[in-house]
């Protein structure tokens, strides 16, 4: 049987818990006035994109950021599920420098599935949320020209037998951002609502080139002078030797990571995208961990934050 005594208690944990949350406002005021009006690029992708629950997670903050009048510009990845794709129409796939060899046929299929499926479920998300998001690619309006990322050296393991050197091989349809037009963006972002980008663009040459939706969002967010540039991933951040997290980084301080071994593999190119990014125009760049829930709301709107800022010295 309830007692006065448990209703006081009640009481007074409801109003503990009511504090914490408008505390928690209180110190996202001085954020929320700093970033009004301002720009953030944000690349999904990683395992998040194959959590419902992560997936919902995302979506409602995107639209949250819209609601307290910052513009978000999503830039979603793919890859597992090109690859899936790929193996369930029969299609080998084969890999160079992290770079999926991309002949015509494949270029078709990643279309499909990044313009198509993904783009359109990110959509769904953002809808089912309370927000509105066009999905487009870097084809619509001329948006992202691209060129041919040049052709690569296999992995030392991949040699000739005769010469032992390695061989050079063509990655096919891989391109990169040659040429950025923020008008279709700009236009979206005007009219309240929220682009969502898959990263395909097309060449002079009028063909179609899958880009790396890191590289693609990092040239986004130069393009539009983002205030900043996220990189949801699949890592807390950039981590030292020790496992513990490095929050702040400079250019130059990730020169020196990379070279005594700090930072090695699939996180080289994620910090080079963010130094591109930082140098070109974006105020900063964060490394951070897409699987947390909410995440990224706890990087922009607190002092502690969550995963890596890369800004120039």
């Amino acid at each position: 049987m309830s007692t006065a005594s448990d209703s006081k208690h009640d009481d007074a944990a409801h109003h503990k818990a009511m504090l914490a949350k408008a505390e928690t406002l209180t110190e996202a005021l001085p954020y929320l006035q700093r970033y009004a009006g301002k720009t953030f690029v944000v690349k999904y992708g990683g395992h998040a994109m194959g959590d419902p629950d992560l997936a919902q997670d995302f979506a409602e903050d995107i639209v949250l950021l819209k609601a307290v009048g910052i513009n978000p510009v999503v830039v979603h990845g793919g890859g597992p599920q090109i690859g899936r794709m790929l193996k369930a129409l029969g299609i080998e796939s084969r890999f160079v420098d992290g770079l999926r060899v991309t002949d015509k046929q494949t270029a078709e299929v990643a279309e499909m599935v990044l313009a198509g499926a993904i783009n359109k479920e990110l959509v769904s998300w953002i809808a089912r949320a309370g927000g509105k998001a066009i999905g487009i690619s870097g084809k619509d309006g001329g948006m992202v020209i691209a060129r041919k990322v040049e052709a690569k050296k296999a992995p030392k393991a991949i040699n000739d037998a005769e010469s032992g050197e390695a061989i050079v091989v063509d990655l096919g349809f891989v391109g990169e951002p040659a040429k950025i037009d923020t008008t279709v963006i700009d236009t979206i972002t005007a009219a309240n609502m929220i682009p969502v980008i898959a990263p395909i663009g097309v060449g002079e040459d009028g063909e179609t080139y899958n880009i790396n939706a890191d590289t693609m969002a990092g040239a986004i967010a130069a393009a539009l002078g983002a205030a900043r540039l996220f990189l949801l991933t699949d890592v807390p951040g950039v981590l030292d030797k020790e496992r513990r997290l490095l929050t702040d980084l400079t250019p130059a301080d990730i020169t020196r990571l990379a070279e005594d071994g700090t930072i090695s593999g699939g996180m080289i190119p994620k910090l080079e995208t963010c130094v591109h990014a930082v140098e070109a125009g974006c105020e900063a760049a964060v490394v951070l961990d897409g699987r947390v829930p909410h995440a990224m709301l706890i990087e922009v709107f607190t002092a502690r934050g969550a995963g890596t800022l890369i800004r120039r010295a």
